[in-house]
């Protein structure tokens, strides 16, 4: 497995001259650098007018390994040969270093550059991106992995230091400022021996050629670029790894994601959920767009409005900050009646309303972290739980508990710095029971339990919150202005009819999807079929305007990474370029769908590969065969300030043995929002069905 480091890019506040100075005092040995050895030049060369100097080294590296695999490998050191272009007209130093000792077996990679800030002429900015692949090693290619990348990751930042230490020496030499390079007549008899001194095989023009550039799959476009010192300001401290995995990250969101890339904080908080396991942070991220995206959860603290009695009754609210700047979130839970919020109002607006809570908490660790100038991206919760009883045990609400816990674990990870529990009664053992399983462990270590009154005292609330800050319910000095809970009025309970209409929205939620369709703009939803014969089964409600509904096989792959459940990606899928006929065929007869309709139908495949569901605007000055947007839809589409149509879905894909005249696959027949028709049933022996149509 070859492993990657990204560095971010660290800033020099010196000239770039003044910058190469400094570096070239690392050599031939470094004793900063333990484990460099020492050095020596195999090959030098400079360009005609003196612009461009390339230096060819052999390093030597101290093992700093286990003796019995210095013994096994033979050697106590390594040999890196480091190639150094550097263009003294444009101010800039390529480094690219390989292995020689074990080079059949393990391949490392170095590109490193120095460059003038962009914003700074004055300033020298560095990267650094490596590649370790351990092809095979004696059986050690998992410890070799371990050690080297440990190795690597413990000098990065040494490195820095070792150059600020060579400019603080030159300073105080009285080296403080070194003339920038300008070009020097040079006299035809000089070329012409300089010439022959070069090798040919590494001329260099006055500017670097593509060859002693960064690997382009570690380089980085000057927009995407994370500065070491902003992560240190405003992320916080990280180990060179982990700045690795943020900037790798950022990366791939800022070449692969379409729309908003989340800010760097949002990205952080999944890598150490995941314990800065790229690939794992990478799918949980992903998971979590997408499902920010369906519910529209960045417009959330824009459109929500509590319902009177959460507004009334949720015994919930922020609090100044704890003694670290984290925001406080006073929750008294105990005070609450569960119950009846949950009968005055359905589960969903409660959701909804902890989802407003956990976004208006990432706000204001921004805004904290800006007012203490120091990272702040957690909050602290306070949970009074005075007054807790089996009426909290209510099984529909701890069931609705367990569902608010997982959404926030999923969405929200290590947005919770700390969890303040006072007043735990003798139930909370059982409530806790319940819970427990369903929070993360890395969550879970963030709880601290009082019981009775030893949250009063040294070891209690004082050691982390000043005392003018504890609220005066809890002995303390600060006015709360918490609602204070209690029972729930039964005249504001939701009634029979609306209670069950709230029940159906939630299972329909949970169902289907959301979808807006613009003019030029389709919604697309591919589907793998792993065989060539499977049902593709649709479901779907017109909530707003009319559509064109088609299905189309696809002859080339897309590229996208896969997801659950056959359903690979949504949004619009088919390449402007491609023809209708040549590139993708359609399989379904274009079905025009109107506002209000009901549409269910299946579709029998008969060659395996992707296959696209398509809604797009239907105008009914349009052919239906047109399935790409043209200069004019796009332009219309600018211009318009909305959705044109909206519409919910559900689709999957059946094996053909387990589709035999019934749909009782789809949940959503229990929705009033659609209702299936026996005539939808296919057998496996026909081309295809159409859809059917209900109002």
């Amino acid at each position: 497995m070859v492993q990657k480091y990204q560095s971010p890019v660290r800033v020099y506040k010196y000239p770039f001259e003044l910058v190469m100075a400094a570096y070239e005092k690392r050599f031939p040995t470094c004793p900063l650098i333990p484990v460099f050895l020492g050095s020596e030049i195999l090959g030098e060369w400079r360009s005609a007018d003196g612009a461009v100097h390339t230096v060819e080294r052999s390093c030597r590296l101290r093992v700093d390994a286990p003796r019995l695999l210095r013994k096994i490998a033979g050697v106590e050191h390594v040999v890196f040969v480091q190639r150094n272009v550097l263009n003294w007209r444009e101010r800039t130093l390529l480094i690219d270093a390989h292995n020689e000792t074990f080079s059949s077996r393990v391949t490392v990679k170095e590109n490193c550059r120095y460059t003038v800030h962009p914003e700074n002429e004055d300033w020298t900015c560095f990267e650094q991106s490596a590649s370790l692949d351990v092809r095979s090693f004696f059986g050690f290619e998992s410890t070799l992995e371990k050690i080297a990348m440990k190795q690597y990751t413990a000098n990065v930042k040494r490195g820095k230091e070792v150059i600020e230490h060579y400019l603080n020496e030159l300073i105080s030499q009285g080296t403080s400022h070194i003339p920038r390079w300008t070009p020097a007549p040079v006299r035809e008899e000089d070329a012409r021996n300089q010439a022959v001194h070069q090798c040919p095989s590494s001329m260099e023009t006055d500017g670097p050629s593509d060859a002693t550039g960064p690997d382009p799959e570690m380089a980085t476009a000057d927009g995407d670029k994370l500065d070491a010192d902003y992560i240190e300001r405003c992320l916080g401290h990280l180990t060179p790894m982990q700045e690795s995995c943020l900037v790798q990250l950022r990366l791939w969101l800022q070449e692969t994601h379409k729309g908003k890339i989340p800010k760097d904080e949002h990205i952080l908080r999944f890598l150490r959920a995941r314990d800065f396991h790229l690939d794992k942070a990478r799918d949980m991220l992903c998971q979590s767009l997408s499902w920010r995206k369906q519910h529209q959860v960045d417009h959330l603290l824009q459109t929500w409005q509590p319902p009177a009695p959460l507004q009334e009754f949720y015994a919930g609210g922020w609090h100044y900050q704890d003694i670290d700047g984290r925001p406080l979130y006073i929750l008294r839970l105990g005070q609450m009646d569960t119950k009846g919020l949950m009968k005055a109002v359905g589960e969903e607006a409660l959701l909804q309303h902890v989802l407003s809570v956990n976004e208006e908490g990432q706000k204001r660790c921004e805004g904290n972290t800006r007012q203490f100038g120091r990272p702040i991206s957690s909050w602290t919760c306070l949970l009074d739980l005075e007054g807790l009883n089996m009426r909290h045990l209510w099984r529909p609400g701890v069931k609705a508990l367990l569902r608010m816990i997982e959404v926030v674990e999923d969405n929200y990870p290590e947005t919770l710095g700390r969890l303040l529990i006072v007043r735990a009664p003798r139930v909370f053992p059982v409530l806790w029971t319940l819970v427990s399983p369903f929070i993360n462990e890395n969550t879970r270590r963030k709880f601290l339990i009082y019981s009775g009154s030893n949250y009063q005292g040294p070891g209690g609330l004082v050691d982390y919150l000043d005392k003018a800050v504890i609220p005066d319910f809890l002995g303390g000095e600060s006015v709360c202005n918490v609602p204070e809970g209690g029972l729930v009025p039964k005249s504001l309970y939701l009634t029979e009819e609306e209670q069950e209409q709230a029940d159906q929205l939630r299972q329909w939620s949970e169902t289907y999807h959301a979808a807006s369709v613009f003019h030029g703009t389709p919604h697309e939803v591919a589907m793998e079929i792993p065989e060539g014969e499977s049902v593709i089964t649709w479901d779907f409600d017109i909530l707003r305007g009319d559509v064109v509904f088609s299905l189309y096989h696809v002859k080339q792959a897309l590229k996208l990474s896969p997801q659950e459940s056959g359903v690979r990606a949504s949004g619009q899928l088919i390449d402007k370029s491609w023809v209708l006929g040549a590139d993708y065929s359609r399989v379904e007869v274009p079905l025009i769908c109107r506002e209000g309709q009901s549409i269910q139908g299946s579709h029998v495949t008969q060659w395996p590969g992707t296959y696209l569901l398509q809604w797009q605007i239907h105008s009914p000055s349009e052919s239906v065969a047109c399935s790409l947007p043209g200069v004019g839809d796009v332009l219309t589409a600018l211009h318009s300030p909305g959705p044109k149509s909206k519409l919910l879905y559900y689709c999957e894909v059946l094996a053909s043995e387990d589709f035999r005249g019934s749909m009782s696959s789809l949940e959503s027949c229990t929705s009033r929002f659609s209702q299936l028709s026996a005539t939808t049933s296919s057998s496996s022996g026909q081309s295809h069905s159409g859809s059917v149509v209900s109002r």
